[in-house]
């Protein structure tokens, strides 16, 4: 008995609290909106990559008393995507439901847009491709590049398959030929065009630029 009766006046003082709680919200009416909430993935695939577009966010609408409905504006609710089944390459769907959300008890969903989200998965891959050297600006009257050597000649990338098979050679930052008189060395950086690719090395070559007399 000594349990039920154990800080009695505290239990009747929430139990009271809660019951007053309740009763406001059940009095209020209900109410649509619509909010903007963030998209979240778990589970990536380990040795696959999304080659589609990801979706940022999606727009919630939900009902419910506007009490409750103020509570979707705090950034705590976020869909949350689950790629744990995916396991090969290939297009799969996935529908954003409530168990996606997890919303407040009392809330009810009515919709999200877009209310569903598809993703092509490809296998990751990675291959050494050729760093291509641009110039710009002119080397003085009389002088010409006589060769150019590249330090490392070629740097690894990886992403999807298909956007890394697509590569045929990266690029670099320009490199300035006005005024240069001799022979130079410079660090420039390099660039992938594909942003579903990455460069796994640091993005730089080191360029040697060697000077010779123009024949005529």
């Amino acid at each position: 008995m000594n349990l039920f009766t154990r800080n009695l006046l505290w239990k009747l003082f929430a139990l009271a609290t809660a019951f007053g709680v309740w009763l406001n919200v059940s009095n209020e009416p209900d109410l649509a909106t619509v909010v903007s909430i963030p998209v979240q993935y778990n589970h990536f695939p380990k040795d696959l990559e999304i080659s589609s577009d990801i979706e940022e966010t999606v727009d919630l609408e939900a009902k419910g008393p506007s009490g409750l409905l103020r509570s979707l504006h705090d950034g705590r609710i976020a869909a949350i995507i689950d790629f744990a089944d995916v396991t090969a390459p290939g297009d799969r769907t996935f529908t954003i439901t409530n168990n996606e959300l997890k919303l407040p008890r009392g809330i009810e969903l009515v919709r999200t847009i877009p209310s569903q989200l598809r993703f092509r998965f490809e296998r990751r891959a990675t291959r050494f491709v050729a760093v291509d050297v641009r110039y710009s600006g002119t080397l003085p009257p009389g002088l010409t590049v006589a060769g150019l050597e590249v330090t490392p000649p070629q740097l690894q990338i990886t992403g999807p398959e298909s956007h890394v098979l697509g590569v045929g050679k990266l690029e670099s930052d320009p490199l300035d030929l006005t005024g240069i008189t001799a022979d130079k060395t410079q660090t420039l950086s390099v660039y992938a065009k594909d942003t579903e690719v990455r460069i796994l090395n640091t993005p730089q070559v080191k360029v040697k630029l060697r000077v010779g007399q123009h024949i005529r």
